[in-house]
């Protein structure tokens, strides 16, 4: 220990920073199955990385009897550090300080981390843990959430932002997370709702629990507000970890690339018969995906939300690719609102960092149905043929069985700017499937033959033979080339490498006008 007072004064004020609300409350927050800000900082960065920001500063509300209760750092812990060597900024809120409330002067906190991380081009982690404003500052508290909402929409697009929740987060503390790239939520532990349970049951009669009406579960698997799911605050951490690794530091950079341990080369014999030769019988296209992209690399989006699409992460060939995919699993596949708005937001994701985007296509169409029409399908299906025509990174698409309708279309074809488009041999690529067409084209025939049955197997066999294929496609070159499918992943890395100086750009716009 130092003899000098004024050293002894650092170390004493910058202890009391470390220790938040005391140790009673740090007490009680591991008591609740969480950690700390400051333990949460130290599993999110790489050892002795960390260097925090505005470690001494305090509050300025004089009301409510608020001068006597000030604590050093006020309720959040922010700074820069690194995740496996890349430099990043991140900011965790303190539960044990005022229920990690926002004030004025700890929103200052975050904007300024997030100022400089758009300065120097580094991502932006929000480790989220807050009651929302804090009541006594009123006015200013609101205006520091807003200066953070300009933040993230600045932000957006231009460094990755990622969101984890790991407590309470309500009312207007929602919607910075919602800007965000993506949001992350601890099972049990964390929830968000615009309004609790309370108001909801005064304003509109329902009785909910915290964790229905905004729990993990729910917004991973009903309203998709978050993106991923995690056990407790060390998975979810270890998930941020993981995202970045497919993350370039922002949308000037190229994303992260690997040495690959996987065989450029292997071709997987199951994916010859992996795919059922009927129509309309179901697979797991995941497990396609997992089989043609390198082994053990597939981190899946929104897993729970939407499930007729896939949507994720990999890596081919040690490159880093997004990857779109129809699941023949949940209502075969079929594209309605919700999964035209969960690929339209990861295609624009991809676009905007740079990440080559794999579609796998295995597509029926559009869901038919009133609720689909009233709910605004075609508003929605457009957002994600907006996201798939206005990409400019490399894309490559794999027709592994059916195509129709608008929804070949959509799902990246050649027609919008598909660079490489292939596919398997028993692709299906027309208006309709052949049953449907038949009854429409042959309607008249069959109504005259005496075997309408017999008729209608024949006609539907004739159709199957003649456009139910990949070669009408391929004819007119809208198809580059139809390939066995063990071979899918050797085709797709070399066809991936050609496409590394791909330059494309749109017209010059302040921004287009997306139909949200």
């Amino acid at each position: 220990m130092s003899d000098d007072p004024r050293l002894e004064e650092l170390e004493r004020r910058r202890q009391e920073a470390h220790l938040g609300g005391g140790q009673a409350r740090i007490d009680k927050q591991h008591a609740k199955g969480r950690l700390t800000a400051r333990e949460r900082m130290e599993l999110l960065l790489d050892p002795g990385s960390f260097q925090e920001t505005g470690v001494f500063v305090t509050h300025r509300c004089s009301d409510f009897g608020m001068t006597d209760r000030k604590v050093t750092g006020d309720g959040v812990v922010a700074g820069k550090g690194r995740i496996d060597g890349r430099p990043v900024y991140a900011f965790a809120q303190d539960f044990t300080v005022f229920g990690g409330t926002l004030s004025e002067s700890n929103a200052r906190k975050i904007c300024l981390i997030m100022d400089q991380a758009l300065k120097t081009g580094c991502p932006v982690i929000g480790l989220n843990d807050s009651g929302g404003a804090r009541i006594q500052e009123g006015v200013t508290s609101l205006g520091g959430y807003a200066d953070i909402f300009l933040r993230n929409t600045l932000c957006s697009g231009v460094i990755p932002q990622i969101s984890a929740i790991l407590g309470p987060c309500a009312g207007g503390a929602v919607y910075s997370p919602a800007i965000t790239d993506f949001t992350i939520m601890v099972r049990e532990t964390s929830h968000m709702f615009v309004t609790g349970p309370d108001v909801v049951k005064t304003v509109t009669q329902e009785t909910v629990s915290f964790e229905e009406l905004g729990g993990a579960w729910t917004h991973n698997s009903k309203s998709g507000v978050a993106h991923f799911a995690a056990a407790d605050d060390k998975q979810c951490i270890a998930l941020i970890r993981a995202l970045l690794s497919y993350i370039p530091q922002n949308n000037m950079e190229d994303p992260p690339a690997e040495e690959a341990e996987d065989d450029p080369d292997r071709q997987d014999a199951e994916l010859d018969t992996i795919v059922p030769a009927e129509p309309d019988k179901p697979y797991d296209i995941r497990d396609v995906i997992r089989r043609v992209m390198d082994q053990e690399t597939f981190l899946e989006v929104h897993e729970h939300w939407a499930q007729n699409i896939v949507v994720g992460f990999a890596r081919l060939g040690g490159r880093s690719v997004g990857i779109v995919a129809n699941q023949p699993r949940f209502l075969a596949g079929v594209l309605d609102i919700e999964s035209s708005r969960k690929g339209a937001r990861f295609v624009r994701f991809c676009d905007a960092f740079n990440i080559p985007i794999i579609t796998f296509e295995d597509v029926p169409g559009f869901l038919p149905g009133t609720a689909q029409e009233w709910g605004g399908i075609i508003l929605n299906g457009a957002k994600l043929l907006y996201a798939f025509c206005e990409a400019t990174v490399p894309k490559l698409t794999v027709i592994t069985r059916k195509a129709y309708g608008g929804a070949y279309d959509v799902m990246s074809s050649k027609h919008i700017r598909g660079d490489v488009n292939i596919a398997w041999p028993g692709a299906e690529i027309a208006v309709m499937g052949a049953d449907g067409a038949v009854n429409i084209i042959f309607r008249n025939e069959l109504k005259a033959a005496e075997d309408k049955e017999a008729e209608h197997k024949r006609i539907v066999a004739d159709y199957r033979r003649t456009f139910a294929n990949p070669y009408v496609a391929a004819s007119y070159g809208y198809i580059d080339d139809v390939v066995r499918p063990r071979e899918t992943r050797p085709y797709l890395i070399k066809a991936l490498s050609f496409l590394d100086d791909k330059r494309l750009q749109n017209p010059p716009k302040k921004h287009g006008n997306i139909p949200l």
